[in-house]
């Protein structure tokens, strides 16, 4: 099975007010069409470490690899458009442009990556919609529909480009138990079924119980 994320001793620290060492000596891999959970008490460095995993903080020790690549010491340009390529994004909060339309919000990374026409960008965007059965929002406004389906949507454009990987801080967090077990049943078939690896920060233990590996961290180390 091959990997798709490997983090070898990452260790992290705030340097103001105080030295402080937020993330101890972190090893661990996801492999294609892993669905994995991260789970711990707040302020154990989750969200700390799904940063730098995601490419967004690069001030840390210890090396990264997406897809047996080092995109560690990167330039910030490079890092960008690795993310946007290979890294789906879907946050507690969705984050959509409430301005434009729904369709219009899911293909604004491939907009940004700029690989295809404007005609293949809008079909893949009505694509994802349809995967996720919420094409009949396709022309409405982001802000006229409803949290369920706006976490939908996220996961629409955070599906865009055809990531490696997908990662998650809390996207149910913000759900109902029927909307968060909508979403759990959304990753689990695009795992499943497309292979594609997920790696969610949750709070919630039935969502993490459900997932192929819990990948639990205490005080800024994992512990299993």
């Amino acid at each position: 099975m091959s990997v798709v994320l490997e983090a070898k001793h990452i260790n992290k620290y705030f340097k103001k007010p105080v030295l402080f060492h937020v993330l101890k000596d972190i090893n661990f891999q996801i492999k294609k069409g892993e669905f994995a959970s991260i789970m711990g008490k707040s302020g154990c460095g989750k969200s700390t470490l799904l940063y730098i995993l995601s490419t967004m903080d690069t001030d840390y020790e210890g090396e990264l690899l997406l897809n047996n690549k080092l995109i560690t010491n990167q330039s910030s340009n490079h890092l960008s458009n690795i993310r946007n390529k290979h890294i789906g994004f879907v946050f507690q909060f969705h984050y959509l442009l409430s301005e434009f339309s729904v369709l219009e919000n899911v293909m604004l990374p491939a907009k940004k990556l700029a690989e295809k026409s404007h005609q293949e960008i809008e079909h893949d965007a009505f694509e994802k919609l349809k995967m996720l059965n919420i094409e009949q929002l396709a022309k409405k406004r982001a802000s006229r529909v409803s949290g369920g389906e706006k976490q939908r949507i996220a996961i629409a454009r955070a599906l865009i480009n055809n990531p490696s990987i997908i990662m998650g801080d809390e996207p149910t967090g913000n759900l109902d138990s029927y909307n968060a077990e909508n979403v759990f049943n959304i990753f689990k078939q695009l795992s499943d079924e497309q292979g594609l690896s997920l790696l969610i920060v949750t709070h919630d233990e039935d969502f993490a119980n459900k997932t192929d590996r819990i990948i639990q961290m205490a005080d800024g180390k994992i512990l299993v």
